[in-house]
């Protein structure tokens, strides 16, 4: 998309505003299924929290994809999009006995990562098959809140606990039918990943039954100019390699998975924000814009890095600028910043915003979420209306305090 075009996007629709590029969407879903042609068996599940947006999932549909869900909301989406049951795995955490029931009875996949419940569901339902998610015990990732596969993590089985992982499928004569890992987001080093590879194809060897080996996903991508990215091709000849050698000493084809979220829509995202006011401190030009981290709240929680143009100027001189939001709070978007001359009214565009941006999005100081926009077909297409003051009354009830007064005093 031209910056030509993102101003008119941000015209139409207004300020704030998520728009996200499905050719960039389709390029990296071909991509990463180019990189595995040679396995027999490839399956892509996109993690759908990290854009669930109704129209991207049904894009995903298109492509041939199946979704990673977390929560029994996030299925409901998967079916409301047209996903088939089958092409869905339920993959949550610390949720109760009773959420996994429900989505096992919309016929999904299954995919639980704690002894107590995979022993629970076992028992009441051994004729369902059931992934099981361990935990390598590697530390892969970025920064410490998106490593999950680390000895402390409370995400997946330990490989420790294999052997009482063993005695629950024995003694509950349940269906093992895949076995999954993940090890975090923004893998850079994949020798790391294929070490965690060998652990799972270890584990997976106790298992005589299996349909398919899901590994996760956590593919890093370039958040700015000449910054490192998985090498997924490479991974793709490398794991291939080891993944078939696997399939002919099981005996079996089987199915390699993948669960990729950020990999597949972050670069395809712009978050569009028009800038309210610049201000002059002693030491310091603040660009504030009409956004903050109930939009857009990972440089706050993650540190992560969003490069900020100023679509509005491109050509103009580039001063230095700490970009930052109109929420109650310490809300900086970038500090420091060379980014082309600011001036109010302009509109700064937000890249890699596809992933983890607007699926975090808050109502926090009473501000409505921005709209959302898909570039489709070389045309924008709104996949999601802005907000409005309704939504922000909604689901509350008021209290009529007179009644309730003249009711106490009645008594």
């Amino acid at each position: 998309m031209t910056k030509d075009k993102l101003i008119a996007i941000a015209n139409e629709f207004g300020s704030p505003v998520y728009v996200y590029d499905a050719e960039k969407i389709v390029s990296q879903y071909q991509r990463l299924t180019n990189a595995f042609k040679s396995v027999k068996h490839l399956k892509i599940n996109y993690a759908v929290k990290a854009l669930s947006n109704l129209s991207i999932l049904k894009l995903f549909n298109s492509l041939g994809s199946g979704i990673d869900t977390v929560s029994i909301q996030e299925v409901n989406l998967g079916l409301a999009a047209g996903f088939k049951p089958e092409q869905i795995i339920f993959t949550p955490n610390g949720v109760s006995l009773a959420e996994i029931e429900e989505a096992s009875k919309l016929g999904v996949q299954i995919n639980i990562d704690n002894l107590s419940i995979l022993e629970q569901f076992g028992t009441k339902y051994p004729s369902i098959p059931v992934c099981i998610r361990i935990n390598p015990h590697v530390m892969a990732g970025g920064n410490s809140n998106i490593s999950v596969g680390h000895i402390d993590s409370k995400f997946g089985i330990s490989i420790h606990q294999i052997p009482h992982l063993m005695r629950i499928v024995e003694n509950t004569k349940m269906r093992i039918n895949g076995i999954h890992m993940h090890t975090g987001s923004d893998i850079l080093d994949i020798d790391v990943f294929l070490y965690a590879s060998e652990i799972l194809f270890d584990t997976a060897k106790q298992f005589k039954n299996l349909e398919f080996i899901d590994f996760g996903s956590g593919f890093k991508v370039a958040y700015r100019e000449g910054d490192i990215e998985t090498n997924v091709e490479e991974l793709g000849k490398r794991l291939t390699r080891k993944f078939n050698d696997f399939c002919k000493a099981y005996g079996k084809e089987l199915t390699l998975a993948f669960e990729p979220g950020k990999f597949l829509v972050s670069e395809a995202g712009i978050f569009l924000a028009e800038v309210n006011a610049v201000k002059q401190t002693t030491s310091t030009v603040f660009a504030q814009v009409d956004s903050g981290f109930n939009h857009l709240i990972r440089p706050m929680f993650y540190g992560s890095h969003h490069d900020i143009i100023n679509i509005s100027n491109p050509k103009g001189r580039e001063r230095f600028y700490t970009v930052v939001g109109y929420i109650c709070e310490t809300d900086t978007f970038g500090n420091n910043r060379r980014i082309n001359e600011i001036n109010e009214g302009d509109i700064l565009a937000f890249k890699n915003a596809g992933a983890y941006c607007f699926s975090m999005a808050s109502n926090y100081n009473s501000r409505y979420r921005p709209a959302e926009v898909l570039w489709y077909n070389d045309k924008a297409h709104l996949i999601r209306k802005r907000e409005t003051f309704d939504d922000i009354l909604k689901n509350q009830i008021e209290i009529n305090f007179q009644k309730q007064k003249e009711a106490a005093i009645s008594k």
